[in-house]
Protein backbone atom coordinates (compact mmCIF):
# COMPACT_ATOMS: atom_id res chain seq x y z
CA UNK A 1 0.00 0.00 0.00
CA UNK A 2 2.86 2.53 0.98
CA UNK A 3 5.10 1.64 -2.21
CA UNK A 4 1.04 1.79 -4.37
CA UNK A 5 1.06 5.90 -2.68
CA UNK A 6 4.32 6.46 -3.63
CA UNK A 7 4.04 5.97 -6.86
CA UNK A 8 0.51 7.33 -7.24
CA UNK A 9 2.04 10.84 -5.38
CA UNK A 10 4.95 11.08 -8.08
CA UNK A 11 2.54 11.04 -10.70
CA UNK A 12 0.04 13.50 -9.36
CA UNK A 13 3.05 15.78 -8.77
CA UNK A 14 3.66 15.40 -12.42
CA UNK A 15 0.09 15.76 -13.69
CA UNK A 16 0.33 19.19 -11.80
CA UNK A 17 3.64 20.36 -12.73
CA UNK A 18 1.88 19.89 -16.30
CA UNK A 19 -1.07 21.83 -16.20
CA UNK A 20 0.91 24.48 -14.02
CA UNK A 21 3.19 24.86 -16.99
CA UNK A 22 0.40 24.18 -19.60
CA UNK A 23 -2.87 25.68 -18.33
CA UNK A 24 -4.55 26.28 -21.71
CA UNK A 25 -3.80 22.50 -22.77
CA UNK A 26 -1.91 23.14 -25.88
CA UNK A 27 0.17 20.28 -27.54
CA UNK A 28 2.73 22.54 -29.56
CA UNK A 29 3.07 26.51 -29.46
CA UNK A 30 3.36 26.53 -33.24
CA UNK A 31 1.79 24.78 -36.20
CA UNK A 32 4.39 22.56 -37.66
CA UNK A 33 4.59 20.05 -40.10
CA UNK A 34 3.27 16.44 -39.63
CA UNK A 35 6.46 14.28 -38.23
CA UNK A 36 7.61 10.76 -39.86
CA UNK A 37 4.99 8.10 -37.48
CA UNK A 38 7.80 6.37 -35.58
CA UNK A 39 6.87 2.66 -34.93
CA UNK A 40 5.71 2.64 -30.99
CA UNK A 41 6.98 -0.90 -30.18
CA UNK A 42 10.13 -2.30 -31.23
CA UNK A 43 10.01 -5.94 -32.13
CA UNK A 44 6.61 -5.17 -31.67
CA UNK A 45 7.19 -5.61 -27.66
CA UNK A 46 9.41 -2.72 -26.36
CA UNK A 47 8.01 0.80 -25.95
CA UNK A 48 9.28 3.10 -28.04
CA UNK A 49 6.88 6.61 -27.15
CA UNK A 50 9.65 9.35 -26.95
CA UNK A 51 11.44 8.32 -30.39
CA UNK A 52 11.84 11.43 -32.95
CA UNK A 53 13.53 11.84 -36.31
CA UNK A 54 16.90 14.44 -36.04
CA UNK A 55 15.92 15.02 -39.54
CA UNK A 56 12.57 16.98 -39.21
CA UNK A 57 12.33 20.73 -37.89
CA UNK A 58 13.03 21.05 -34.01
CA UNK A 59 9.86 22.18 -32.22
CA UNK A 60 9.42 21.90 -28.61
CA UNK A 61 7.08 19.60 -27.04
CA UNK A 62 4.70 20.46 -23.81
CA UNK A 63 4.93 19.67 -20.10
CA UNK A 64 1.39 17.56 -20.38
CA UNK A 65 3.25 15.99 -23.63
CA UNK A 66 6.28 14.83 -21.47
CA UNK A 67 3.85 13.61 -18.68
CA UNK A 68 1.76 12.03 -21.40
CA UNK A 69 5.17 9.94 -22.62
CA UNK A 70 6.08 9.21 -19.03
CA UNK A 71 2.81 8.05 -18.32
CA UNK A 72 2.59 6.05 -21.84
CA UNK A 73 6.21 4.14 -20.74
CA UNK A 74 4.92 3.76 -17.14
CA UNK A 75 1.53 2.00 -17.76
CA UNK A 76 2.00 -0.33 -21.00
CA UNK A 77 1.59 -3.56 -20.79
CA UNK A 78 5.40 -4.86 -21.87
CA UNK A 79 6.48 -3.40 -18.68
CA UNK A 80 4.25 -5.61 -16.12
CA UNK A 81 6.11 -8.61 -17.69
CA UNK A 82 9.58 -6.99 -17.39
CA UNK A 83 9.09 -6.51 -13.88
CA UNK A 84 8.24 -10.06 -13.75
CA UNK A 85 11.52 -11.30 -15.12
CA UNK A 86 13.48 -8.91 -12.87
CA UNK A 87 11.79 -9.80 -9.60
CA UNK A 88 12.49 -13.85 -10.95
CA UNK A 89 16.44 -12.55 -11.44
CA UNK A 90 16.67 -10.96 -8.12
CA UNK A 91 14.73 -14.08 -6.56
CA UNK A 92 17.22 -16.28 -7.82
CA UNK A 93 20.05 -13.85 -6.54
CA UNK A 94 18.48 -13.66 -3.60
CA UNK A 95 18.83 -9.61 -3.60
CA UNK A 96 17.17 -7.91 -0.47
CA UNK A 97 16.80 -11.01 1.34
CA UNK A 98 14.72 -9.45 3.92
CA UNK A 99 11.76 -10.15 1.11
CA UNK A 100 12.19 -13.89 1.63
CA UNK A 101 11.54 -16.43 -1.04
CA UNK A 102 8.35 -18.02 -2.58
CA UNK A 103 5.43 -15.93 -3.56
CA UNK A 104 5.84 -13.44 -0.96
CA UNK A 105 9.44 -12.79 -1.92
CA UNK A 106 8.48 -12.64 -5.64
CA UNK A 107 5.69 -10.65 -4.98
CA UNK A 108 7.89 -7.92 -2.97
CA UNK A 109 10.03 -8.30 -5.80
CA UNK A 110 7.80 -7.43 -8.29
CA UNK A 111 6.62 -4.41 -7.06
CA UNK A 112 9.61 -2.90 -6.58
CA UNK A 113 10.83 -3.73 -9.95
CA UNK A 114 7.34 -2.35 -11.26
CA UNK A 115 8.22 0.99 -8.80
CA UNK A 116 12.19 1.17 -10.40
CA UNK A 117 10.49 1.46 -13.50
CA UNK A 118 7.44 3.39 -12.75
CA UNK A 119 9.05 6.14 -10.88
CA UNK A 120 12.28 6.39 -13.22
CA UNK A 121 10.22 6.81 -15.82
CA UNK A 122 8.40 9.90 -14.67
CA UNK A 123 11.29 11.23 -13.01
CA UNK A 124 13.54 11.13 -16.71
CA UNK A 125 10.22 11.82 -18.75
CA UNK A 126 8.13 13.57 -16.70
CA UNK A 127 8.93 15.56 -13.53
CA UNK A 128 12.11 16.47 -13.87
CA UNK A 129 12.61 17.34 -17.86
CA UNK A 130 9.49 19.80 -16.55
CA UNK A 131 11.82 21.63 -14.27
CA UNK A 132 14.73 21.91 -16.33
CA UNK A 133 13.23 22.96 -19.38
CA UNK A 134 14.80 19.76 -21.40
CA UNK A 135 13.36 17.62 -24.28
CA UNK A 136 13.06 13.62 -23.44
CA UNK A 137 13.08 12.37 -26.53
CA UNK A 138 15.44 10.58 -28.05
CA UNK A 139 16.62 12.24 -31.76
CA UNK A 140 17.28 9.59 -33.98
CA UNK A 141 20.14 10.08 -36.51
CA UNK A 142 19.25 7.77 -39.13
CA UNK A 143 22.01 7.88 -41.66
CA UNK A 144 26.22 7.04 -41.39
CA UNK A 145 28.36 4.43 -39.55
CA UNK A 146 27.34 1.79 -37.23
CA UNK A 147 29.84 3.36 -35.17
CA UNK A 148 28.76 7.51 -35.43
CA UNK A 149 25.53 6.37 -35.05
CA UNK A 150 26.12 4.25 -31.52
CA UNK A 151 28.12 7.05 -30.72
CA UNK A 152 25.44 9.26 -31.27
CA UNK A 153 22.62 6.99 -29.43
CA UNK A 154 25.12 7.10 -26.66
CA UNK A 155 25.67 10.76 -26.42
CA UNK A 156 22.28 11.25 -26.09
CA UNK A 157 22.77 9.77 -22.24
CA UNK A 158 24.91 12.45 -21.52
CA UNK A 159 23.61 15.52 -23.54
CA UNK A 160 20.16 16.60 -24.78
CA UNK A 161 18.26 19.13 -26.36
CA UNK A 162 16.72 22.08 -24.28
CA UNK A 163 13.15 22.96 -24.83
CA UNK A 164 14.66 26.17 -26.75
CA UNK A 165 16.60 23.69 -29.11
CA UNK A 166 20.43 24.34 -27.67
CA UNK A 167 22.49 21.34 -26.30
CA UNK A 168 22.81 20.85 -22.19
CA UNK A 169 24.11 18.33 -20.15
CA UNK A 170 21.05 15.77 -19.58
CA UNK A 171 20.11 16.75 -16.31
CA UNK A 172 16.93 15.03 -16.46
CA UNK A 173 18.73 11.29 -17.28
CA UNK A 174 20.90 11.54 -14.48
CA UNK A 175 19.39 13.65 -12.25
CA UNK A 176 16.05 12.14 -12.65
CA UNK A 177 17.39 8.61 -12.22
CA UNK A 178 19.46 9.44 -8.86
CA UNK A 179 16.09 10.78 -7.59
CA UNK A 180 14.58 7.78 -8.64
CA UNK A 181 17.54 6.02 -6.58
CA UNK A 182 16.79 7.91 -3.59
CA UNK A 183 13.29 7.60 -3.56
CA UNK A 184 13.86 3.54 -4.19
CA UNK A 185 15.57 3.51 -0.55
CA UNK A 186 12.47 3.80 1.00
CA UNK A 187 11.47 0.07 -0.10
CA UNK A 188 14.74 -1.50 -0.49
CA UNK A 189 15.66 -2.34 2.98
CA UNK A 190 18.84 -3.93 2.22
CA UNK A 191 20.44 -2.01 -0.13
CA UNK A 192 20.83 1.67 1.34
CA UNK A 193 24.52 2.20 0.70
CA UNK A 194 26.23 4.98 -1.41
CA UNK A 195 27.97 1.99 -3.48
CA UNK A 196 24.28 0.38 -3.80
CA UNK A 197 22.87 3.45 -4.66
CA UNK A 198 25.98 3.62 -7.33
CA UNK A 199 25.51 0.58 -8.70
CA UNK A 200 21.57 1.46 -9.30
CA UNK A 201 21.81 4.97 -10.79
CA UNK A 202 24.69 3.40 -12.98
CA UNK A 203 22.24 0.67 -14.01
CA UNK A 204 19.33 2.55 -15.00
CA UNK A 205 21.35 5.09 -17.09
CA UNK A 206 23.17 1.86 -18.54
CA UNK A 207 19.70 0.69 -19.47
CA UNK A 208 19.05 3.98 -21.18
CA UNK A 209 21.75 3.67 -23.10
CA UNK A 210 21.10 0.45 -24.70
CA UNK A 211 17.12 1.80 -24.82
CA UNK A 212 18.87 4.38 -27.41
CA UNK A 213 20.94 2.25 -29.22
CA UNK A 214 17.61 0.10 -29.70
CA UNK A 215 15.75 2.94 -30.76
CA UNK A 216 18.43 4.13 -33.40
CA UNK A 217 18.43 0.93 -35.74
CA UNK A 218 15.11 -0.44 -34.43
CA UNK A 219 13.87 0.93 -38.37
CA UNK A 220 16.33 -0.64 -39.96
CA UNK A 221 16.43 -4.04 -38.37
CA UNK A 222 12.87 -4.09 -39.14
CA UNK A 223 13.79 -3.43 -43.11
CA UNK A 224 15.66 -6.12 -43.09
CA UNK A 225 13.12 -8.58 -40.96
CA UNK A 226 10.63 -7.63 -44.09
CA UNK A 227 12.99 -8.11 -46.51
CA UNK A 228 14.14 -11.40 -45.46
CA UNK A 229 10.48 -12.57 -45.01
CA UNK A 230 10.05 -11.76 -48.87
CA UNK A 231 12.82 -14.01 -50.16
Amino acid sequence: MRLSLRIAAVTTLGVWLASAQDPTGSTAPNPVAPAPVEDKRIFGVIPNNRTTEESIPFHSITAKEKITIAAKDSFDWPVFPTSAAFAGLYQIENQNPSFGQGVKGFALRFATAYADQTIGNIMTEGLVPILTHEDPRYFRRGEGSILYRTGFALKQIVITRTDSGGSTFNFSEWGGNAAAVAISNAYYPDTRTASDNAERLLIACGTDAFSNVLKEFWPDVKKKLKQLRKK
